[in-house]
């Protein structure tokens, strides 16, 4: 059964009469009449026809749902098979080759087709029209067609995999992918940049629906923080996408017809090519990153009951973020020969890209501070992601430290830092938010307490597995090779034991999680007792989202002021 259906089967027959507070009361033995009450946007239509045809912004995020949670397993799979391989330091458990071929997929996958679309294509599509009380986005066949593009995209790269796999890592550097690799480098590379209109086109509808769909009195700093993340966002994938767009397709030609742009054997410049990619992907960091931040901001004031510290200052640093990223490429070339004077610029403005993210953290921390915090799921993975965040932000002022990179450069502890951000930010964002929200997406709860044991595996597991290449990086262990010295084999041993720890805590919530699509009990429209507009229609929401105009609010996150007793004997 496919993931919709299976959403579909799991939420039929849930009859009942919503009460005064909200929670859904079962009636068995007496129908409900139908022909009063609109239905869902998941029951409107049961065919596979009016799925795959929808241009309901809800319906389109489940496709998306189910599409990167696929991905995300080919691309986990692969990782497995990476840490499988470097338990023993001499490569004896498969050839350099197929361990080339192992960390490249990894890579491509879990970057294009997971972390980048991740939380926008499915959050960003089912939210962001209930956060502002729009019925839909801007332009809803649009929104069908760049799931669409994504798909093709997708499985155009995933036939390079079927014929015999790509060696060249997820970067496609020339002119290892323009000469020298004789592998199926031509359909990763159209397949990418064929996903990569995709994302323009998502953030063109995001931009066109903030600015002009917003419901009556929903000025901009009404706005949540997770509508503030995703315009910032947006911004980035229609500035920086066109770039590594037009970069991807002068590769192709390169490989192709051997036209001398990145081919120093045919008078090209690789580092061209290194310009053109680091110029979008580090801006690509915060397509991932920002959105992850976003969530953030909703759960945290929601599991504190307090309102978010600083509003203005966190949606100022959403675009301050987006803005800055576009200056700090350079930091990815400093042993290429770049100038001393260029490398210090980049250097300086690495530091202050750090400025903004901190701003968030600070004010996420403060909204925690004496706050009725409630440690549920979501909360958990909050919580977790701020950690992981912070250190991961704090080792990369170490690689924009220009002494300090030409020690770790291309070591493992880039492969930790970036994990750090990427898994223990983005994707514990992603888990954070998928269970806020899942109420609202399937009207169905989880299991709180499997829950809360998949995001302690998951915080455990991660760190075993990643913390250790910090150390593996510093002793100077290379990335991207099957093979080591001996005295490092303690180290990726247990880093691939946390992997493991890793894999369980991710396979939990895809079974209870499919499980509460058919017996977790029914979600109430406000299970979190949260701020939002989306909070305010029922939980799956109807097919227009709301069967009335919704009251915005006058302040965001207007939960109530806690005060606490300090204790303090006044004599």
């Amino acid at each position: 059964m496919s993931g919709t259906g299976a959403i579909e089967s799991g939420i039929a027959g849930n009859s009942g009469i919503v009460g005064d507070s909200g929670i859904a009361e079962r009636e068995p033995h007496v129908p409900e009449p139908t022909l009063d009450r609109p239905a869902d946007y998941l029951h409107a239509r049961s065919t596979l026809r009016s799925w795959f045809l929808t241009t309901d912004h809800k319906r389109i995020a489940i496709l998306y749902l189910a599409s990167i949670t696929a991905f995300f397993i080919i691309g986990a799979v692969a990782a497995g098979v990476v840490r499988l391989a470097l338990v023993v330091p001499n490569g004896a458990v498969m050839t350099n080759d197929t361990y080339n071929k192992a960390f490249t997929i990894h890579g491509v996958v879990m970057v294009w087709f997971f972390l980048i679309p991740s939380i926008p294509a499915t959050f960003g599509n089912f939210l962001i029209p209930l956060m502002i009380g729009a019925k839909d986005l801007a332009f809803p066949k649009l929104n069908l067609t760049s799931w669409y593009i994504f798909m093709g995209g997708a499985l155009f790269t995933m036939i390079s995999v079927v014929l015999g796999g790509v060696d060249t890592g997820w970067t496609f550097y020339a002119p290892l992918s323009t000469a020298f690799s004789n592998t199926w480098v031509l359909p990763a590379l159209i397949g990418v940049t064929i996903v990569g209109f995709s994302s323009i086109l998502t953030g063109l509808n995001f931009v066109v629906t903030i600015h002009t769909m917003r419901a009556p009195g929903m000025t901009w700093f009404r706005l949540p923080i997770f509508v503030w993340a995703h315009y910032a966002t947006s911004l980035i994938f229609l500035l920086a996408t066109p770039v590594i767009t037009t970069a991807l397709i002068l590769l192709i030609l390169e490989r192709a017809f051997h036209i001398g742009v990145f081919d120093p054997a045919f008078g090209g410049d690789p580092v061209l090519f290194q310009h053109l990619f680091w110029f979008y992907s580090h801006p690509a960091v915060y397509i991932m990153v920002l959105p992850g931040m976003g969530v953030i901001s909703e759960i945290v004031p929601a599991f504190a009951q307090k309102k978010l510290f600083g509003y203005r200052f966190v949606a100022y640093a959403s675009i301050g973020l987006a803005s800055v990223t576009f200056f700090v490429w350079g930091h990815h070339m400093f042993v290429n020969g770049q100038s001393d004077l260029a490398s210090l610029a980049f250097s300086v403005l690495s530091f202050a890209v750090a400025v903004p993210s901190a701003v968030k953290v600070y004010n996420w921390t403060a909204t925690i501070h004496k706050g009725s915090i409630r440690l549920d799921t979501p909360m958990l993975y909050a919580m977790g992601y701020i950690g992981l965040f912070v250190l991961g932000g704090l080792t990369g002022l170490y690689l924009a430290t220009l002494a300090v990179n030409q020690h770790i450069h291309a070591t493992y502890f880039v492969v930790a830092h970036f994990h750090y951000i990427m898994v223990g930010g983005t994707v514990l964002a992603f888990l954070g938010g998928l269970h806020f929200w899942w109420p609202k997406f399937t009207g169905r709860m989880y299991s709180e307490a499997w829950g809360r044991i998949s995001a302690l595996f998951i915080f455990i597991g991660f760190n075993v597995t990643f913390f250790p290449q910090f150390i593996l990086g510093y002793l100077g262990m290379p990335r991207r090779y099957a093979t080591y010295p001996p005295e490092f084999q303690l180290l990726n041993v247990l880093s691939s034991a946390g992997a493991t720890i890793l894999a369980a805590g991710y396979i939990f919530p895809m079974v209870y999680l499919v499980y509460s699509l058919w017996f977790g009990r029914r979600a109430p429209a406000n299970p979190w007792n949260a701020k939002g507009l989306e909070w305010e229609t029922a939980s799956p929401p109807p097919t227009h989202n709301f069967l009335s105009p919704p009251a915005v609010p006058k302040v965001p996150y207007d939960y109530p002021i806690q005060e606490r007793e300090t204790g303090r004997q006044h004599g």
